[in-house]
C-alpha cells in the first residue's frame, strides 16, 4: 500500500507541473485543483514542495506559481542531451538557409509535442515559436504530421479526445482530420495555413527513429502571404530532405513517406 500511495503522490506532482508546459504561465491553487481533480489541500502541499526546490516559484503579481529556475535547468539540460534536437540543429540551419523562412524541430511528448529548438529566419516579417511549450496534435502541420504516422491506436485516441479550436481554421471535425492524415501519409508531409497561429503558414514532414517511430517533425514556417502554394511547392523536396538526414542520424534505413511504400496503417 505504501509503494502505491508512493506511486500515486509522485504521479500527482509530475502532473502539477506538466500543467506549465502549455496554458498559462502563472497558475494559482483553484486553477490546478480544478484541472487535476484534486484538492485545494493536497494542492497545496504539492506546491511547497516544488517551491521548497525551486521548480517553481510565487509570482506576485497573479498571486499563482510560475516555473522556476530549478525547471529551467532542467529543461535546458534536457535540450543539451536531447539527440533529436542535436541531430536537427545542423540540418534545419541549411534548411533556413535554402528557404529564407524559419525552421523548426518539434518532438512528441505525452499529450501533444513541443517545440524543441528553431532557426529564425532573417527577414524582418517572419515567424517564431515558443521552445517547450505543448501543442495538441490535430492542429498545424507539425503536429498533424507527426499525428498521421502513430500507430492506429494512438490516432484513434487523440482524434476521440478533445478537439479544441485554437484559432478559427483549426479543423476539429474527425472525420475531415481522418482524411486529412490519410493524404498526409500518402504524400509525406503536412502543410497549414493559420491554423495554431493565426496569419502563419507551415510545412511540415515527420521524423523517424532507428525502429520507423515517428518521434518528431521538421517545418518550415512564415507568414502565410509568403508560405503559399508556390513557395510550399519549392518547399516540399528541401523538406523531405531534411527530414530524411534527421532520421538517419537516429538510425532509421527505412524510405521516405509517401514515396517508397513506408506503412502507414
Amino acid at each position: 500500500m505504501a509503494d502505491i500511495n508512493g506511486t500515486e503522490a509522485a504521479a500527482r506532482v509530475a502532473d502539477v507541473l506538466l500543467l506549465f508546459t502549455d496554458g498559462p504561465a502563472s497558475l494559482g491553487v483553484s486553477a490546478i485543483a480544478r484541472q487535476l481533480g484534486l484538492s485545494k489541500a493536497v494542492v497545496h502541499r504539492i506546491l511547497r514542495t516544488l517551491t521548497d526546490r525551486g521548480l517553481l516559484v510565487a509570482d506576485p503579481v497573479s498571486r499563482g506559481y510560475r516555473l522556476g529556475p530549478a525547471a529551467a535547468a532542467l529543461g535546458a539540460r534536457a535540450l543539451r542531451e536531447s539527440t533529436l534536437r542535436g541531430a536537427a540543429m545542423p540540418v534545419l540551419r541549411e534548411l533556413q538557409r535554402a528557404t529564407d523562412e524559419t525552421t523548426t524541430i518539434s518532438a512528441r511528448v505525452p499529450g501533444g509535442r513541443v517545440y524543441l529548438d528553431q532557426v529564425e529566419s532573417a527577414q524582418e516579417i517572419k515567424m517564431t515559436v515558443e521552445v517547450g511549450r505543448r501543442f495538441p496534435l490535430h492542429a498545424a502541420s507539425s503536429s498533424t504530421c507527426i499525428l498521421a504516422f502513430l500507430p492506429p491506436y494512438e490516432r484513434e485516441a487523440v482524434l476521440t479526445g478533445e478537439l479544441a479550436a485554437m484559432t478559427g481554421r483549426t479543423v476539429t471535425d474527425v472525420e475531415a482530420l481522418r482524411a486529412r492524415l490519410a493524404e498526409v501519409r500518402e504524400v509525406g508531409y503536412a502543410h497549414s495555413v493559420g491554423e495554431r497561429q493565426s496569419g502563419a503558414a507551415s510545412v511540415a514532414a515527420p521524423v523517424f527513429a532507428f525502429d520507423g517511430t515517428v518521434v518528431g517533425a521538421i517545418s518550415v514556417c512564415g507568414p502565410a502571404d509568403r508560405v503559399d502554394d508556390a513557395a510550399r511547392a519549392r518547399f516540399v523536396p528541401l523538406l523531405a530532405e531534411a527530414a530524411d538526414r534527421v532520421s538517419r542520424a537516429l538510425g532509421w534505413q527505412g524510405g521516405l513517406p509517401g514515396r517508397t511504400g513506408q506503412e502507414s496503417a
